[in-house]
């Protein structure tokens, strides 16, 4: 993770593109007061077509949820939970357009402010007092005997999973295999998907600076199925053996592609990161990655002094 890069923006027009979960009213009225508040500062506000109906606010710009909606504009502001956060990932990612997030879910692991320091943070914003990080992804191929099933990428994880059986694999690092494992599957994750899916399945929490992968079986049936923290230069794959029942891929639990018996997946970092906006000097943003955990999963931290100053 890249930390500390300024975002630079002339005097001319400024845009953002605002997404917002619409199913929920919160949200909604979260995103015309965000909207109302941007118009007011003289920027350019995108909505996108799939949402613009419910959001219902008068001098924005209506554009087609794809890539090019993210073109130019200097931030993509998210208004939801994680999953509304990797939703506009796929946006937001080819443009190279920062990622803000206001929490209105339930953890909000990825998001940078609550709804209570809404107004606050969007000022901030205007001013132009935020930070952009980088966060690694990873590039998601499956093959089936030389013919392409999936080419895809993620930004927490990508799962092989059982359909109906259990699976029967074999995981492979930078071209060596490791251990054959009778499981419900594997998860091969980045640092930012450490707090996810591979967190429940038994994975550790990886410090999202740390450019590393993650390997985590899934309920395997072996002596030796530990998580494994690799090299980010290191290739992962995870073949699914032709005698056992075919599975199923998922990236970051959105995009899902079958995978026959016999199919290869592999896993390797990406060129493209996500980036995400941090704002500067705000109460309860940018806090810590460790004050993140504690307060995200409500961690006991009583009787903690701190360091003895002299």
């Amino acid at each position: 993770m890249k930390r500390g890069m300024r975002v630079p923006y002339t005097s001319g027009t400024r845009i953002v593109l605002v997404s917002v979960h619409t199913g929920r009213e919160a949200a909604i009225d979260s995103a015309r007061l965000v909207i109302g508040r941007l118009l007011a500062a003289g920027f350019v506000v995108r909505v996108l077509d799939t949402e613009a109906r419910e959001v219902g606010c008068s001098g924005v710009e209506v554009v087609c949820c794809e890539p090019e909606a993210a073109k130019d504009a200097e931030m993509m502001i998210v208004l939801g939970g994680d999953g509304s956060l990797l939703r506009s990932a796929e946006v937001a990612r080819p443009a190279g357009t920062p990622l803000f997030a206001v929490n209105l879910g339930h953890v909000g692991f990825l998001a940078e402010a609550e709804v209570e320091n809404l107004e606050a943070a969007v000022d901030s914003l205007v001013a132009g007092r935020y930070d952009v990080e980088e966060r690694l992804t990873i590039d998601v191929v499956a093959r089936q005997n030389g013919t392409l099933i999936a080419d895809t990428w993620a930004l927490n994880e990508a799962t092989v999973e059982k359909r109906d059986r259990m699976l029967e694999v074999v995981a492979e690092i930078d071209g060596r295999p490791l251990s054959r494992w009778g499981c419900d599957g594997v998860i091969c994750a980045t640092p930012t998907g450490s707090t996810a899916y591979a967190f429940s399945a038994g994975g550790p929490v990886v410090w999202p600076e740390v450019e590393a992968l993650l390997m985590v079986p899934i309920s395997a049936h072996a002596l030796f199925a530990k998580p494994l923290v690799v090299s980010p230069r290191s290739t992962l794959a995870v073949e699914i053996l032709p005698e056992t029942p075919g599975g199923v891929l998922w990236c970051d639990g959105r995009r899902r592609f079958d995978l026959p018996a016999g199919t290869r997946v592999e896993v390797r970092r990406s060129d493209t990161p996500v980036r995400l906006a941090r704002i500067q000097g705000l109460e309860h943003t940018g806090a810590p990655f460790t004050d993140r955990l504690v307060a995200k999963f409500e961690l006991p931290v009583q009787g903690w002094r701190g360091r003895v100053r002299p």
